[in-house]
């Protein structure tokens, strides 16, 4: 993913509404969410390169994606792929911050990412670009191509619009698509400064990112009721980006065999 917006535990209904843009380059190869014939628990993308995924949730209600992080003077050959982090999560059974600090003591071998999982009982984040892995409060958050909540103008744009629907009695998801697809490019003085040229920098700096090459490819809604009510909505472009293939899953969370909790750093939203 490369713009991930949620409302946690901030809706009487939903514990989690979550909205994600996936950007990638239009050649590279990839399947449709569905869930996986090898684990039919676990519902998610595939990235057909190298094998993992962005974004997925299973019936036992464990989540998990990621972000890159933007620094091309970083980046380094032969690493390896972000995606896995969220597949082998997803697969796993390990609580969500045992299994970060076990990715925190990897971290170097990785290009920079962001890292949202979670269950039914708390969600987390993690950066290999920060410090330690923090828990969520309350709140409503973004988390872009930089760290938790940098104030990016597709992210603080994005919660904005994000507070004003979920604070409807039923976020619709007709609006939270239009979100998705804001094509608004941010005026230069807002851009950051990721070490890309300046037409990089604006040609990245919408919701919907749209070019010949490099765009946004899917579409993604999770809402995640407190009755444990799951619908997951996924818009797939095809490389023209004006025409789609839209899935829609729904099923009720099944409690899982065991449960471990711990706890570390908490981050409320704004």
């Amino acid at each position: 993913m490369c713009l991930i917006l949620f409302s946690y535990r901030t809706h009487p209904s939903f514990r989690l509404v979550l909205a994600a843009n996936r950007d990638e380059y239009h050649a590279r190869p990839s399947a449709t969410p569905a869930f996986w014939s090898e684990a039919p628990y676990l519902l998610a993308g595939r990235d057909l390169v190298a094998g993992g995924t962005w974004l997925g949730i299973t019936k036992t209600g464990r989540l998990a994606a990621v972000t890159n992080y933007r620094d091309p003077a970083s980046v380094m050959k032969n690493t390896p792929s972000r995606g896995r982090l969220v597949r082998d999560y997803l697969m796993g059974e390990q609580p969500p911050l045992e299994y970060l600090l076990q990715v925190q003591k990897q971290a170097e071998k990785y290009n920079g990412f962001n890292l949202l999982i979670g269950d039914r009982e708390g969600l987390f984040w993690y950066s290999n670009r920060s410090g330690s892995p923090l828990k969520f409060l309350p709140g409503i958050f973004g988390i872009s191509n930089r760290l938790l909540d940098t104030d990016w103008p597709k992210v603080v744009r994005g919660k904005e619009m994000l507070t004003a629907i979920v604070s409807e009695r039923n976020p619709s998801p007709d609006e939270l698509f239009r979100m998705l697809g804001d094509e608004r490019t941010a005026e230069d003085g807002m851009l950051p400064s990721t070490g890309v040229t300046l037409e990089m920098e604006r040609m990245l700096s919408p919701i919907f990112i749209r070019s010949p090459v490099y765009g946004t490819r899917s579409s993604t809604l999770i809402f995640m009721g407190n009755d444990d009510h799951v619908v997951f909505l996924d818009r797939t472009f095809n490389p023209d980006q004006d025409s789609m293939e839209e899935r829609r899953f729904e099923f009720v969370l099944e409690r899982p065999k065991s449960t471990k909790d711990v706890s570390r750093g908490e981050h409320r939203g704004n």
